[in-house]
Parts: structure tokens; C-alpha cells; sequence
């Protein structure tokens, strides 16, 4: 079992960037694709985005894209989201997870663990 701890959430106006971290401990990450969820209030949780082992394969929720940068640095067991141009429908608890192989995917099934999440709130 590996443990995930997300960081660099907060309040930010709209067009503002956040970076959110993801530090993995337990057990090595770097041989499995990790993701990033995100659950607004009401809301179901949705993928943003993740990537791959090895070949450092990103997927993004149509959404993000353009807009939102997945990164890992294994060497670090971290994990990094780059959201920039942000808008107040970015507002939500971001997860970080880890798959439970190296694909990357956007299904929830697919990840084996989670993080507790950081809030990111956009105003307008």
C-alpha cells in the first residue's frame, strides 16, 4: 500500500495558477500510471488527468487541457498538477492516485490508492 499526501491547494482568483504536489510513501510509485480526480460540492468525483510509467503518456479531461500540466518525478515519488488560467468551474477537492498498473486511465477503478485531497476554490 503506498500512502499519497496532495499539497499546494488554497484560494486563487480566476486566471491565477496553483501547482498541487503529490508525494507517495510506502512503497515506490514509479512503476504505475498515477491521476488526478477532482469532486465538486454536489458533484460526482471526475478525472482531470494522468499519465503514465516510463513513457510519461499524459491524458487530460477535454476541460483542462491546454490549461493543466501533469508532471512526475519518480526519482521523488511526486506527482505534480500545473493549472493555469483557472476558472471558478476548476473550484473543487483535488485527489491524487496511484494505479495499479502502469497505464494511464481516467476510470477510478483503475487506482488502487488515494489521497485525502486538497481543496482548490477559483473565484470569480
Amino acid at each position: 500500500q503506498v500512502q499519497l499526501v496532495e499539497s499546494g491547494g488554497g484560494l486563487v482568483q480566476a486566471g491565477g495558477s496553483l501547482r498541487l504536489s503529490c508525494a507517495a510513501s510506502g512503497r515506490t510509485v514509479s512503476s504505475v500510471a498515477m491521476g488526478w480526480f477532482r469532486q465538486a460540492p454536489g458533484k460526482e468525483r471526475e478525472f482531470v488527468a494522468s499519465i503514465s510509467w516510463r513513457t510519461a503518456v499524459t491524458y487530460y479531461t477535454d476541460s483542462v487541457r491546454g490549461r493543466f500540466t501533469i508532471s512526475r518525478d519518480n526519482a521523488k515519488n511526486t506527482v505534480y498538477l500545473q493549472m493555469n488560467s483557472l476558472k471558478p468551474e476548476d473550484t473543487a477537492v483535488y485527489y491524487c492516485a496511484a494505479a495499479s498498473s502502469f497505464l494511464a486511465s481516467a476510470t477510478p477503478g483503475n487506482y488502487n490508492d488515494w489521497g485525502q485531497g486538497t481543496q482548490v476554490t477559483v473565484s470569480s
